[in-house]
């Protein structure tokens, strides 16, 4: 007997991506097999955070979400951050406080911290840590990361208030 495939358009980063599932495809294996490849494959269990994406406004782990629940939704991913010659301030900050290291996690951080950010522009150093438990990173111990959210929360809140204090 044959898999049934379906043929489905999510909206990815603001951009129509179609493509053919089966009905146990994942969100993670759909973003990549659209060349999303900025979505890491980590664990595959949701163990570890590095495939985190924005999903209608909340970070979710993408190895453990149905490709189907993104239907008439909206999926963004790194890419949807900023450009080379324009960062997001969470990815400046990423960088200015020396936040990443090898790399790998550092998309399902951002993604996570993009979120948190969006719900809660002033989140506390507890608020950080406890939106970032899902998420693993074996390189930094997490006090550059909590402090890069931290400093780019401020600059958003700046940046959305005109610079008024």
């Amino acid at each position: 007997m044959e898999r049934k495939k379906y043929e489905i358009t999510l909206m990815v980063n603001e951009k129509q991506v179609q493509g053919t599932v089966f009905a146990e495809t994942t969100l993670l294996d759909f973003l990549r097999d659209t060349n999303h490849r900025e979505v890491k494959h980590g664990c595959d269990h949701g163990d570890c955070g590095a495939c985190t994406v924005i999903l209608n406004g909340d970070a979710v782990l993408s190895c453990l979400t149905s490709v189907f629940k993104a239907v008439d939704g909206k999926v963004y991913t790194l890419k949807s951050l900023g450009e080379w010659d324009k960062l997001h301030p969470l990815q400046e900050a990423f960088v200015k406080n020396e936040a990443l290291q090898c790399g790998f996690c550092t998309p399902g951080i951002l993604m996570t911290a993009k979120a948190l950010l969006d719900k809660n522009s002033k989140p506390t150093r507890d608020e950080i840590r406890e939106a970032l438990s899902g998420n693993l990173c074996r390189c930094t111990g997490y006090m550059k990361i909590v402090d890069a959210i931290e400093e780019a929360s401020k600059v958003i809140a700046e940046t959305v208030s005109g610079g008024a204090k």
